[in-house]
Parts: structure tokens; sequence; C-alpha cells
């Protein structure tokens, strides 16, 4: 294997090195033969039991990028315990180039093609300055005709290396905006990705402006930054205008959105945003960058909001999406609505996505997956006709032990039509089951849809009803239903459990005395509440990264919000009974009440809920032996590590298992 020891003096300054071949050492063989369409024998019976470990499982494949042909795909996988990225044949999906990118004292932040044949690498580094620890980001090109990396960027350089603009179509340069210093303002500079290549200022600093935007042709048109408390917008039609500032905008504003620019067309000051029209349903919509001005509606979906768009190269809309009971995609033309139509017949019933496609639709990667199937990525080659399997993410899940979700819907007790995931287990008739109410976190502008989830596929595997609601204040639903659920935190948000519950068992699927709730954050709030203002209904609840005093998290908030974010935030949660007291729905001001077993579990390193959460229910609950704690010393908000995911899950079904259940 070669190395490339100027990696090491350049940018690392550690000792790291980057390790390359051009030899198919660490090959994948291709599966020849694949047959998406064959169909899958089901288990009908009792599913055999599938470890917790498979569920935590991270994938083997982390990411995936098609080059602009078509001809290679550079996937960044693990291979034994190195991280690496590969480089394969797209039709062959023989490895063509490997390298290592795990090192001790750096990180792959991101990668992305620059041309065919070369490779632009994000690292993050380490360093220690005046006692205090940072990251710090740097540039690498890999070539792969020569095998050579080699460093992009200046000599000196402040924290950010990695802010590319734009990237020329044939590889051969780039747009970098970086500070020459630390304390500086940041400059925009052309490099020729070549070892060795000067950078060439082409926008020098300009008062208060940190971020600039390029259009498709290399040329910077926009640029943000901070002018006191408000958002300073400088833009210019063309490289012979000069910029004028268009806005001094609050950073409250609700026009600073359309400055989350992603793309600028050269010739053209239109771009599209998502943008609410009067009756509060978001649809795609014309935004004239010079003005701010909104125009006419491109798509509006009648009954959903839409979640997202994609333009194509030069610009214009190409796709929306939105989501009814799973993601959905609209093509706005009829070559890629047909090109949607012959995949989803080849990988039936599942919900199929195109990720990337080369620049002359020679090749393209899809993605497949299903609320009962962890997915898998694919290559189609149009012209063979042939849809090749490149990786299952879940390769230890047996798909066909999965149960299947579906979507349905219940009245609540004012006559708020709610929406729910419901999933049965599989194998077990659909008689009164033992319940898991599954809240979502949030709790505003979030949902649970039809999607595999590794947390609700093991409870069922272990034999548990599943409902995860869609109480008022979920998103996706629109304005009316989103602003039904302000200022009712353990109250009518709590009540749309319940009454899942009750509908859960006037159908028959749930044995009211078995029921417990289990939830992440909001809904490990709502979890514990559950039990603490109607202990007659639930036997134990399982909490993880759960608010239990709503005060102090307010006030924690407020500290990395704006003004008016905050007052915002906080009128969500107290609603218009501005002297509503927040401890009557706090759990840590309730916990001396509780009769019911409760799991409780956080991590040290919550940014999100701080982990003083945990602290206060634990003091409040001090000597109480229902309650089981577990702690995770270097997790967050989540689980990074998958280790401490399956002692999440070892110790939720145990909990479960004790307290309620399934056989």
């Amino acid at each position: 294997m070669r190395s490339v020891t100027g990696f090491v003096r350049s940018i690392c300054g550690a000792g790291a090195l980057l390790a390359l071949t051009c030899q198919p050492v660490l090959a994948q063989e291709p599966i020849a033969g694949d047959d998406p369409a064959a169909a899958v024998a089901q288990v009908s019976e009792k599913p055999a039991e599938i470890s917790t470990a498979a569920f935590a499982t991270r994938s083997e494949v982390s990411d995936a990028d098609l080059s602009p042909d078509g001809t290679k795909l550079a996937l960044r996988t693990i291979i034994g315990d190195q991280d690496v990225l590969q480089v394969l044949d797209t039709r062959t999906q023989k490895v063509l180039a490997t390298t290592s990118v795990g090192m001790e004292d750096s990180m792959l932040a991101w990668y992305r093609w620059a041309g065919n044949n070369k490779l632009l690498m994000s690292f993050y580094l380490s360093a220690r300055m005046y006692e205090v620890d940072f990251a710090y980001s740097r540039l690498l090109v890999w070539d792969l005709p020569s095998g050579q990396a080699f460093p992009v960027g200046l000599s000196r350089m402040g924290i950010f290396g990695d802010d590319v603009i734009y990237v020329a179509d044939d590889g051969s340069e780039i747009l970098l905006t970086a500070q020459n210093r630390f304390d500086s303002l940041p400059e925009v500079y052309r490099i020729r990705l070549e070892p060795g290549a000067e950078p060439e200022e082409v926008q020098s600093k300009q008062r208060d402006i940190w971020s600039w935007v390029a259009d498709d042709e290399g040329v910077v048109r926009l640029g943000l930054g901070r002018a006191g408390k408000k958002l300073k917008v400088r833009y210019r039609p063309d490289a012979n205008s000069e910029f004028e500032t268009i806005a001094k905008l609050s950073a409250d504003d609700d026009k600073a959105r359309f400055w989350e620019v992603e793309r600028i067309i050269s010739g053209t000051d239109r771009g599209y945003i998502l943008e609410e029209d009067e009756s509060g349903r978001m649809g795609l919509r014309v935004v004239n960058y010079a003005t701010g001005e909104i125009g006419e509606t491109v798509y509006q979906n009648p009954e959903w909001d839409l979640t997202g768009a994609r333009l194509d190269k030069e610009g214009e809309p190409l796709a929306v999406y939105f989501t009814d009971d799973r993601d959905r995609i609209v093509w706005l033309r009829d070559k890629e609505q047909q090109l949607q139509e012959r995949l989803e017949k080849a990988l039936p019933g599942k919900e199929v996505r195109i990720i990337q496609r080369a620049d002359d639709d020679s090749m393209f990667l899809v993605s497949s997956t299903g609320a009962d199937d962890p997915g898998a990525i694919y290559l189609f080659d149009p012209a063979a006709g042939r849809l090749s399997l490149v990786h299952k993410f879940r390769p230890a899940v047996d798909e066909r032990q999965l149960a299947s979700p579906k979507e349905i819907a219940y009245d609540a007790r004012d006559g708020t039509k709610i929406r729910a995931v419901l999933t049965l287990p599989k194998g077990r008739p659909a008689q009164p089951l033992p319940l898991i109410v599954l809240p979502h976190g949030g709790p505003y502008g979030v949902r649970d849809k039809l999607t595999y989830e590794d947390e609700v596929q093991l409870l069922a595997n272990r034999g548990y009803a599943v409902i995860q609601p869609n109480f008022r204040g979920s998103g996706g639903y629109g304005k009316e239903f989103a602003e039904a659920g302000y200022g009712q935190i353990g109250r009518a948000m709590q009540d749309d459990l319940d009454d899942a519950m009750d509908w859960a068992v006037a159908e028959g699927i749930a044995d009211p005395a078995r029921v417990c709730v289990v939830g992440s954050s909001y809904g490990g709030y709502a979890a514990l509440y559950a039990v603490l203002r109607n202990p007659e209904r639930y036997r134990c609840a399982a909490s993880f990264a759960g608010v239990t005093d709503w005060d102090k998290q307010l006030s924690y908030d407020k500290r990395y919000l704006t003004r008016k974010a905050s007052r915002s935030w906080k009128e969500r949660i107290v609603g218009d009974e501005t002297d509503f007291d927040m401890d009557s729905v706090s759990v840590y001001r309730l916990a001396k009440g509780l009769t019911r077993p409760v799991l409780i579990a956080h991590g040290e390193e919550d940014d999100n809920v701080p982990f003083d959460q945990y602290k206060r229910f634990m003091r409040a609950t001090k000597g109480n032996k229902l309650v089981t704690p577990l702690v995770f010393e270097e997790e967050g908000h989540g689980f990074y590590e998958e280790e401490n995911e399956q002692a999440w899950y070892d110790a939720l079904i145990a909990f479960l298992a004790k307290h309620n259940p399934a056989d």
C-alpha cells in the first residue's frame, strides 16, 4: 500500500497516514444475478427472536456517491475494524481503489466527486490552544488515476477549511471560502485541483459578511452576515455588478429563511422555497433573490404539507416530496415518473427513491426501504435493464421475521381526528395483546409514519402491539392541527395518548390490563407523566432522555434561542393560559406520588435535554424501588455507540418482561 506523507505535515501535523491502493485488496464481490422482484417467503407463524444486537448494529455502509458520468461509486464503509472509502466500478462492482479514512487524530466529515476522477474529502482534526480543545477542518483531494492525495487550501487558514461553494463540472477547480487568519473575515479563493496549486482570490472580505454563495458558473453572487442583531444580505445579479445590501433582517424575521440558499442559477434571480399559503399549507413557490418577494406556486398538495423539493442541473423543479402515511415523491416530468414506476414494479411494496443519477442518465443510485424492511441500495443500469444490489443496511435482521405496520385513525375525546401507526406482532392473533403506547419526540412539527424503526420492530418481535399516535401538535397535517397542540402538553396532547389506548381496547387489539408507555425526549416525558396522571391505566413506563421539569427546560432552552424564538417556544408550551403552572404537569414535581414501575435512562452529555433533568427526577424518587435507573456516560440525546443502544434495548426488554410480560 502506498502512503501519502505530505498529508501528515500539511494537514494533520500529528502523524496520521492516509493509505491508498488501486488494487482490489478489500474488494466486495459483485452480486450477480440479483432478482429484486423475486417474492420473499413470509413467516406466518410466530417469528424467530431477533437479537437486540442485530437491531442496534450500524450499517457497514454509511454513505454513497455516484460519479457524474455514472461509471464509479464511492462508498464509505467499515471493513473489519477499518473505516474506509472505496471506489467501485458501477457495472462490475469491482473495487478500483480504497483509502483508509479512520485515523486517531482526524475524522472524515464528508466527501464528494470533483469531476469523474477526483474525490474531495473534508477532515475534522483536533487541536489545543490556550488550554482549550477544538476541532478544525481541512480539505484533501484524492486523485484516482495517480493514486495521490494532496491538501487544498491556504497555507494559513482559520478553523473552517472545507467551505466549498462551487466545483467545476470537469473537476479542474473549486471555489473555497476561507479565513487567512483565525480572527479575519472570510474571502473566496479559486483553487486548481492540482498538487501545489496557488489559490487565487476572487472575492475579498466585506464588512460583516461571513458566508458566501456562488452560482452554477462559479460567480460569487450572495453574501450573508451579521450587523449587530440583524441578518445582513449582500447580493449582485452577475459578475459585472457591484454587491448591494438588499436586506437587514432580524434573526426572527420570517424572511430570514429565504436566504438559506443552496443554489443560484446564472443569468437569473429566481429561486424556489417551501412556503405556506393563506391556508397554512406548505407548497413549492418561486422566490426572487434580489427582492425577497414570493411569486407563483409551482406545486402544492391539497391535503399534505410538502417536506422537500429537488431541482435539476439547470435549477428547475424536478420533484417534490410529501408524507401521508409514508414518504412520497411526485416527479414533475413524465420521464422521471415513468422511471419511478418501473423501479417500483421491480421492487414491489417498497418505498423506492432515486438518490442520484449520472449526468447522461446512464446509471442511477437507488434506495429501497419499507416499514417492514431496513432497506438497501442498488445500482440501476437502464440500458441493460439491470438492478444490482450494492448493500443491505441491516443484513443481520431477517425482514421475513418483521411485522408490517399500518396507519390507522381514531377520534380523540373532543372529536379531533388523530392518525397513528399500528404495528401488530407477527404470528399472533389480533386479539387482546400487551400494548406499548410509543409517543414520538419533538413534540411539535414531528410525526411518525410508515417507516422502518428498530425499536418498534424489536417490541413487535417480542410479542407486543405498538401504537404510535400522532397527537395534536404533530407535523405534516397542516397549520391548524399543529397549532391545536400549542399549550396542550400534559393536557389534550396527553389525552390523545390515552384515547389511543382506548381505541385499541375497543377494537379488541389491546388488553387494558397490560399497557405500558415508552418514549424518548418528549415521548419520554409523556411516558413518565402517563403513569403519574393515570396510574390506573398503565402498568409501567420507560423513558429515555425525557423532560422532567418544564420550567427548568424552558430556562435552559432560552440560552440558545433568540428573544423572539424563546418567547414563541414558551407560548407553544404554556399556551394561552399565561398563568398556567407548568409544575402541575412536570413529572419531577409529581414524582413522589409514583406508584408504577419506571425505567428512566439518560446520557450524561445530552445538550438537548440536559442530564440535570434526569438527576432531578432521581432525587425526587430517592428510595422508591419502583425506579430502575440507567445512565450512559458518553452519550447525548441519542445513541452514538451501538453497544449503548443495545444496552438500552436489553434493559427495556428486561423491564417489560418483568412488569408487562408478553406471554
